[in-house]
């Protein structure tokens, strides 16, 4: 007996009372075996138990193979790192994060609305406007004595920001992040504005050496003690 395809009738309303038809059917068919299920369960609940025991949803978590570069946070040596690396006195001392912004020589007005939405988003966060006579390495020595704890340069091609160098005082390390789209706040619809509260910052994933360093900078970029009421958040 040959088995009717849906794609084989021509007529269109037919075609689609059939669809309906066989979803119909599929439909009672899950609910019989769902209710004779639930009837064997209900004298045997062992049956339930196994069931229950095999039925474990496919997750991101449970489905990633294995990376030998994820680090436990509770290891003894990852730990050892923690108190030791760049950002130790920051959590240690609770020093209190102080960042200067800048653009590259001649910035164009796209770059500076950039840095003005990172200024809003960096609290204790100042702007200094570039001067094409000052190199990286003069900017890096003024804000060493100015005690800065890092430097942000925003970065240009063809009169558009395509990236972030990220300098952390006075040891280091520095980063160079890329930027693949911006979107500004006034491009997003129903935006609010932004307030002086500290913002919350969440951060997700980053489970391997490298993202644990970054992960521990971005946290060093922001004051310790976030106020909710302010109800911002740094993703």
């Amino acid at each position: 007996m040959s088995t009717i395809v849906s794609s084989q009738i021509k007529n269109k309303i037919k075609r689609e009372e059939f669809h309906v038809q066989r979803k119909q059917e599929k439909n009672r068919l899950k609910k019989e075996i769902r209710l004779k299920r639930r009837k064997e369960e209900a004298q045997n609940p062992e049956k339930k138990a196994e069931r229950l025991s095999k039925n474990i949803p496919k997750t991101l978590e449970n489905t990633r193979e294995f990376d030998e570069t994820i680090v436990d946070p509770n290891d003894s040596e990852v730990r050892e790192d923690i108190e030791s690396d760049e950002f130790s006195a920051y959590f240690r001392e609770g020093i209190a994060p102080k960042i200067l912004i800048t653009t590259s020589k001649r910035p164009s007005k796209a770059g500076y609305e950039f840095t003005s939405e990172l200024v809003d988003v960096f609290p204790n966060s100042q702007f200094m406007k570039r001067e094409s006579k000052y190199s990286i390495k003069q900017i890096i020595e003024s804000c060493m004595n100015r005690d800065f704890t890092d430097v942000m340069i925003i970065n240009e091609d063809r009169k558009i920001p395509n990236a972030v160098t990220l300098v952390h005082l006075p040891e280091g390390p520095t980063a160079y992040f890329k930027l693949t789209s911006i979107k500004l706040s006034r491009e997003i619809d129903g935006h609010g504005r932004s307030s002086c509260h500290k913002p919350e910052l969440i951060l997700n994933n980053f489970n391997t050496r490298l993202g644990h360093t970054i992960g521990r900078w971005f946290q060093a970029l922001f004051p310790h003690v976030p106020e909710f009421q302010g109800r911002q958040i740094c993703v």
